[in-house]
C-alpha cells in the first residue's frame, strides 16, 4: 500500500505520444498521478475534462499531470484528440504499475465481479514522495480534490 509521506514507486511507462515516461525522471515538480478505469467512458471522461477544463490552475501550481489506465496508446491518441485533453496519458496494457499503487482491485458490476482499475490518484512533490493519497475519488469533484491537495 502506498503511503503519504513515502517515496513513490518508480516506473516506465509508453504514453500517447510514443515516448517513455519514467517517474523519477520528473524529480523537480509535483506530479499528479490519476489511475482510471478505461479511455471514453462516462465517469473517466467526466474526470478527464474536470482536469482539462481547470488546467491552468495545474500550470500555476507547477504541477505535471499523467493520467494511467490500461487501455493502450492508440486507444490514449483517440481518446486525447476527442477531448483536446492537454495533459499526458501513460498506457499500463499490463496493470503492473496499478498493481504496484494497489489500484487494481476486484470490482463488480451487474452481479459480476472482475478486476479493474480503482479510480483512485496519488499527489507526488517535487522530492519524489507522496504528499496525498486518494482511493475512490468523485469524476466530477476530481480536479477540485487534486488541486486542493497540491495547495497543502
Amino acid at each position: 500500500m502506498i503511503q503519504e509521506g513515502k517515496p513513490a514507486p518508480d516506473f516506465e511507462l509508453s504514453s500517447d505520444s510514443g515516448e517513455t515516461i519514467k517517474l523519477s525522471t520528473l524529480r523537480g515538480k509535483p506530479v499528479v498521478l490519476y489511475f482510471y478505469p478505461k479511455d471514453d467512458t462516462p465517469g473517466c471522461t467526466t474526470q478527464a475534462c474536470g482536469i482539462r477544463d481547470a488546467y491552468g490552475e495545474f500550470e500555476r501550481a507547477g504541477a505535471i499531470v499523467l493520467g494511467i489506465s490500461p487501455d493502450d496508446e492508440r486507444s490514449h491518441v483517440k481518446f486525447k484528440d476527442k477531448y483536446d485533453l492537454p495533459f499526458t496519458l501513460l498506457a499500463d496494457t499490463d496493470h503492473s504499475v496499478a498493481e504496484q499503487y494497489g489500484v487494481w482491485a476486484e470490482k463488480s458490476f451487474a452481479g459480476k465481479k472482475y478486476m479493474g482499475v480503482e479510480r483512485s490518484t496519488f499527489v507526488i512533490d517535487a522530492d519524489g514522495n507522496v504528499t496525498s493519497v486518494m482511493h475512490k475519488v468523485k469524476p466530477a469533484t476530481h480536479a477540485d480534490d487534486v488541486l486542493a491537495a497540491l495547495q497543502t
